[in-house]
């Protein structure tokens, strides 16, 4: 007779919590990285970007290269929290991705490409931080009510 091996519920929903988690990390990084290229190309070449004349949220390159460096920066210091899987960086991750999105909405105009493909992004990351519940989040090898360190 062969033995049957059947994970616990918890450990499925645990092994979706991780996934999840890791993969709001990762994406919240990349928007991070993304920004920053972005920021660059704002801060170093101002005709790379097609502006147009009459924009309600209409600033300087310049100023639109700062806001997204800074954002960019924060995403990718929150995404490395995320691996951490620590509340603080859960909840910093959704105001952060929030913060992309209506940077990216102001900045359509100028490349609308990129800020729909970053509009994108940080949509998912919302999604993947916002499904997890907080009790859920247990790496892949700890049990349920073991001391974490």
């Amino acid at each position: 007779m062969t033995a049957m091996h059947t994970r616990p519920a918890h450990a499925a929903r645990q092994d979706w919590a991780t996934g999840l988690t890791a993969f709001a990390a990762v994406m919240l990084f990349v928007a991070g990285v993304l920004a920053v290229f972005r920021s660059i190309m704002a801060l170093a070449e101002d005709d790379i970007f097609v502006t147009t004349p009459d924009y309600v949220f209409a600033f300087d390159l310049t100023t639109w290269g700062w806001i997204h460096l800074v954002l960019g920066a924060i995403a990718m210091v929150v995404g490395l929290g995320l691996l951490r899987i620590s509340t603080w960086a859960r909840v910093a991750g959704v105001v952060v991705a929030g913060l992309v999105i209506i940077s990216n909405f102001l900045s359509l105009p100028y490349y609308p490409v990129w800020s729909m493909v970053m509009i994108a992004l940080s949509g998912l990351v919302i999604w993947a931080l916002c499904v997890v519940r907080g009790d859920n989040l247990f790496g892949p090898y700890e049990e349920e009510g073991a001391p974490r360190e």
